[in-house]
């Protein structure tokens, strides 16, 4: 009984958390906002990412998905949580078991704004794994951000450095998670000249008509150019676009979760489309999202072997 009414404690205190940061207004009339909201699982849309896969998420032309790996890190985080909440904006978190495990009110704190979170692994390896140590990095990792959030992350993943190999994608695909590359990356890891990574960044997205942007928020100079950068998208008339998941989660991501961390309660996904500010937000999560090839076709055709 202790232990039911401890769990009922903490779903309810994921609830109000997600319910308060939901509810906020936006109250900056000049804020780039949330044009709207769309939901995608494995069962339709297995990957997204043009690099690597050729597939776009359902995204009109102009519109961004703004995404942040390698966190949560308390030097950094917290200040790209306020630009983004300055701005009325949601973004999607990629984050490090071992990262979320270190500093866990971080995380909470990006759960606590909206965003929603993604895993990346435990130890972010960059380099090749036997498929054993790649299922424990992905399973340990997804247990660690779960423990740290008091909850489940979104069935979300994308590989560190994007080295991806077939057998790890598959098994991410039987276990229901969306396995997520980049449509431009920021290059903000590189020891570039800040104008230049934030120029090239805005002219490759004009170039694709928009689509997922990848950042690092374990990066002090991401958190310090964000603002530019997103005075940079509203100036051009990018619209953002904030992903969450359909429906429940996936069997297999629980069961993940708690092979690892038992204690793990689960919450059940809310819908946001009334919710978010910004401008007139909405959920296209309904519609039918299908790749326009199958998972086998895609990884046929574009998978590297490693």
């Amino acid at each position: 009984m202790t232990h039911v009414l401890r769990s009922l404690a903490v779903f309810l205190c994921v609830v109000a958390l997600g319910e308060s940061a939901s509810a906020a207004a936006c109250h900056n009339p000049s804020a780039l906002g949330v044009s709207r909201v769309i939901s995608v699982d494995a069962r339709t849309l297995p990957v997204v990412g043009i690099q690597d896969y050729g597939v776009r998420l359902p995204l009109a032309p102009g519109e961004v998905v703004l995404t942040f790996d390698d966190g949560p890190n308390p030097a950094s985080t917290p200040s790209i949580l306020k630009t983004l909440a300055d701005e009325c904006l949601r973004a999607t978190f990629f984050m490090v078991g071992r990262q979320a495990q270190a500093h866990p009110e971080t995380a909470r704190q990006v759960l606590a704004a909206g965003h929603t979170i993604g895993t990346h692994t435990q130890n972010h390896p960059l380099r090749r794994l036997p498929i054993n140590g790649e299922v424990r990095e992905i399973e340990t990792g997804i247990a660690s951000v779960a423990a740290a959030l008091r909850r489940h992350p979104a069935p979300f993943f994308r590989f560190p450095g994007l080295y991806r190999t077939r057998e790890a994608e598959r098994y991410l695909h039987e276990h229901g998670i969306v396995v997520w590359s980049v449509d431009v990356d920021s290059y903000d890891w590189k020891h570039n000249d800040a104008t230049a990574m934030l120029n090239s960044a805005v002219t490759r997205l004009e170039h694709r008509h928009g689509g997922i942007l990848l950042m690092h928020d374990v990066k002090p100079r991401t958190a310090r150019v964000l603002p530019k950068l997103i005075a940079m998208l509203k100036a051009r008339g990018f619209r953002i676009v904030h992903v969450v998941p359909r429906d429940a989660y996936p069997a297999g991501l629980i069961a993940m979760s708690h092979r690892h961390s038992p204690d793990v309660v689960m919450s059940p996904v809310r819908s946001e489309a009334a919710s978010h500010h910004g401008k007139g937000a909405l959920i296209a999560g309904r519609q039918s999202l299908v790749a326009k090839t199958s998972f086998n076709q895609i990884f046929s055709a574009n998978t590297r072997a490693r």
